[in-house]
């Protein structure tokens, strides 16, 4: 079997088999998605092993990892699982190293011990077998076995420069005692997730301006002060006085949605509960109008035809938004019923 092993959160299965199947029809290859409902996973079959390279991980919006499958193995022997998962991978690269992993589901977590004891009995035989260098090397692909069973697993492979950096591609972050709200981890992740490192040293940088549209009780203000960032909160409600304690926060009672800066910013932050088409065509008039470069939203999702809302969503905000250099959406682990975007018109003040 060849193609695409993806990882998702539970019970998005549908809509990241949609996306794949899209996305693949798009760059001309033909195949089918195979999953079911909270398996936390999907597989897209297809017999060209160029797929892989032409779905780029980070342009994936359901996608929290994404891997190039060798094969599935079933009915695998728990006195013996590594000979049969050296046969299927003689031939291949060597690679640089190996994560063992289970889905983030409910039935698959009684599985994380298994994979990590049997991540120390695999790495030395990979190793014996030359089939992986003597010490991690990020220039090498990276073997990913993926457990949803203990007598079934996936191997799938990583180009580290085209696939999440973290274990079933969830970064782990802590919440910090003096975070207004655990929305403030979403802000985190979003930076971590949709900007390179580059860019985070480009575009966050002291003293820029920031506007937090719905602002309080103001954890993405918190996260942004944090980036020693100047920051205009609006919302009608109140944020924490050690928030405002930073003196690096205005804060505006007002509507968020309606509000607009008398000069432009640098950035706009927005997690507000609205429809998402109307906050697809808010944020693309901020964009449009040069209110801000640089923005991160959230789009609150509909319980049905998810993956149609956030292709609606995202051609709204590249029609109407005046060209955009970057767009980039994921659901990230800390999101729920939503996805993050940023998008950019590129350039500082």
């Amino acid at each position: 079997m060849q193609g695409v092993l993806a990882y998702c959160r539970q019970g998005f299965e549908p809509e990241l088999a949609a996306e794949l199947t899209q996305r693949a029809a798009e760059a001309g290859f033909a195949g089918y998605a195979r999953t079911q409902r909270n398996d936390g996973y999907v597989v897209f079959a297809c017999d060209d092993a160029d797929l892989p390279a032409a779905l780029p991980w980070q342009q994936l919006v359901f996608a929290r990892q994404k891997l190039a499958l060798v094969t599935e193995l079933r009915g695998l022997d728990p006195s013996d699982r590594i000979t049969p998962m050296l046969a299927a991978l003689q031939g291949l690269p060597r690679f640089g190293d190996l994560w063992v992993e289970h889905p983030d589901s409910d039935a698959a977590k009684p599985l994380a011990g298994l994979a990590r004891s049997f991540g120390n009995a695999l790495r030395p035989a990979l190793r014996k077998a030359g089939l992986m260098s003597a010490k991690e090397d990020t220039r090498l692909p990276r073997l990913h076995v993926l457990f949803v069973n203990g007598d079934h697993a996936f191997l799938g492979i990583a180009d580290p420069q085209d696939a999440a950096p973290w274990p079933l591609g969830i970064p782990r972050l802590r919440l910090l005692p003096d975070a207004p709200s655990r929305s403030a981890l979403k802000l985190e992740e979003a930076i971590l997730a949709l900007l390179r490192p580059d860019e985070r040293e480009a575009l966050l940088r002291a003293g820029m301006s920031a506007a937090d549209l719905g602002a309080a009780p103001g954890g993405w203000t918190w996260v942004l002060t944090r980036e020693h960032l100047r920051v205009t909160s609006v919302d009608n409600g109140p944020l924490r006085q050690h928030v405002l304690d930073t003196g690096l926060v205005e804060h505006l009672r007002a509507d968020g949605f309606r509000w607009q800066p008398a000069q432009s910013l640098d950035w706009m932050v927005c997690d507000m509960v609205e429809q998402p088409r109307r906050v697809a065509e808010r944020m693309a008039t901020w964009l449009r109008e040069g209110w801000c470069r640089h923005t991160i939203f959230n789009l609150k999702l509909p319980m049905k035809k998810r993956w149609d809302e956030t292709t609606l969503c995202l051609d709204i905000l590249h029609e109407q938004s005046g060209g955009l250099r970057t767009v980039r959406a994921k659901q990230l682990y800390h999101d729920r019923e939503e996805i993050t975007v940023f998008a950019s018109k590129g350039g500082n003040r």
